[in-house]
Order: structure tokens, then sequence, then C-alpha cells
């Protein structure tokens, strides 16, 4: 039905790594993804040449529909006057003016929402119940068997190592609130290591018959990498189909010069699985 590549914390400026970058572009041209999404950190400091380096990255893939949200360095950082300001001027300039966008395809509908906090928060992001509610409208006319797809910057759930970082206030009303409305997917950054979970495992809340499928990429280009995927570049392929969601996690492997399949992961839409279709579920090729 609809093939995903998911690239994340590109950090255009000195931790990008330009051997990797280029390793990407010929990766998602071989892929001819569908749709690609860019969940932030688009830049390092929030610089004009930063975000005209990204504005030319992503020319070179226009031919496809994308999903981009900003992430925390896409702020000024110490130029504080700007950062109280116009937070997100430059990245209204050279990326997109709405922070918060829809994309609708024939089987997907893809929510970004701009999770930053610069008034309040380096790092940390936030939610509000303004963007929940406007997510709410946009999902309200979605058909069941359409996919509701929902990407952000910070993350929903804690990564599965012991480098701990704080949730985004009150995640778990978010996890809730996108329960309630049946999103099959939620793909975010921000920790610079990929992983995959279900909402369920997280916080089930009050909806124990719908999961979210919560998808983390790692830094896709640059040196920032943590954990496991420490100075390790890595994005996301992914594979909706009528009955489940495909997951490939991909790495950039220095000695081959190029991005390949490091583990694959399946799992089954809610009330449209295996059992009530009678499918094998299969693994991505």
């Amino acid at each position: 039905m609809l093939d995903l590549v998911h690239i994340s914390d590109l950090h255009f400026g000195k931790p990008y790594v330009t051997r990797v970058g280029e390793a990407l572009h010929d990766a998602i041209h071989h892929m001819s993804p569908d749709v690609l999404v860019v969940s932030g950190d688009l830049t390092q400091r929030a610089k004009p040449h930063e975000f005209e380096a990204i504005q030319a990255f992503l020319k070179h893939h226009l031919g496809m529909p994308h999903v981009v949200v900003p992430g925390n360095h896409d702020v000024p950082l110490y130029r504080v006057w700007e950062r109280l300001c116009q937070p997100h001027g430059l990245y209204r300039r050279y990326i997109q003016d709405d922070l918060d966008t829809v994309l609708r395809l024939e089987h997907a509908v893809i929510v970004g929402l701009d999770s930053t906090n610069p008034y309040r928060a380096i790092k940390n992001g936030r939610l509000s119940r303004a963007q929940l509610s406007w997510a709410a409208d946009v999902f309200d006319s979605v058909p069941p068997e359409v996919y509701r797809i929902v990407t952000l910057h910070h993350h929903l759930a804690p990564a599965p190592d012991y480098e701990r970082t704080n949730l985004i206030p009150k995640a778990k009303r978010a996890l809730e609130f996108f329960a309630d409305l049946k999103v099959d997917a939620i793909l975010s950054g921000h920790l610079h290591r990929a992983y995959v979970t279900n909402s369920l495992d997280v916080y089930a809340g009050a909806n124990r018959d719908h999961g979210i499928i919560l998808v983390q990429c790692g830094t896709s280009t640059s040196r920032r990498g943590r954990a496991r995927e420490q100075e390790k570049n890595s994005f996301n392929w992914l594979q909706l189909t009528e009955h489940s969601i495909r997951l490939v996690h991909y790495m950039y492997f220095s000695d081959q010069g190029r991005f390949a399949p490091t583990s694959q992961h399946e799992f089954a839409r809610p009330n449209r699985g295996y059992l009530q279709q009678g499918v094998r579920p299969t693994l991505a090729e």
C-alpha cells in the first residue's frame, strides 16, 4: 500500500558527515519511497547556512511527498533575542511556514506536530492541548482503513537502555489521546538511537484494545549517535500494508560506504490484523 522512509536528526553543521549524507541520498533514491518523513533537528545551531544546506538536501527529493517537523536544534540556542522573538524564523524561511502540518495520501494521513518548546526548555519538548485538538479534527474524517500516522521530534517512550532522557511532559496523556484517535504509528527522533515498541508496553492506559507502534530514528547523518549507535547513523523504512506495519532499521557501515538493514519487525494492525483476516504474517524482504 505505502512505502515510507523515516530520517531524523540530520544536524547540518559541524556534526554533519558528508559521506553519510551522500549514502543516505543514494539509499532514498534506490528505495524510491512513496513518502519521506523528517522528524526534526535539521540543523545543529539553527544558522542560515545550515538551513540552506538542509534546504538543498530536501530539494533532491522534492519529487516525492514529504513531511518535515522542527526539532529543538532548529531553534536558536545562544542567540537569545532571536530565540525569544522569532524562534522559528529561519525554519519558516527555508523549510516551510507551517509548524504543524498534514499530508493526505490515498492510504495514509500523516500529521506533523511541532514539539519544540523554545520559551520553557532547551532540549525537552511539549505538545499542547490545542495541537492535540487540531490532530483530532484532522483524523475525524479519516476512514478506518486509512493509516493514521503522527510524527514529532521528541520521544513519547523511554529508550530501552540506561541512557535515559526525559519524556515530553504529559507523555501519557498524549499516548492515551492518540490511542483514542486510533493512530497506527508515531515517528520520532531526538535520542540519536533507533528502536521500536508498542505503546501498550510503555503505558497501557484505559484503551488496551489499541496499541500504537512507536518508531524512533537515530541520527541519520551526524556524528552525534548515542548508546549502541555512538558515532553511527541510521534510518527507518516502513511498509504499510493492509494488515500490518513492517519496519526495517538501516545503519550506515563505513567499510562498505552504504546503509544496510540491521533488523526487521512486523506488527499486525489493531482490529485489521492476521486473525481477523486469516492472513499469515510475512517478513519484509
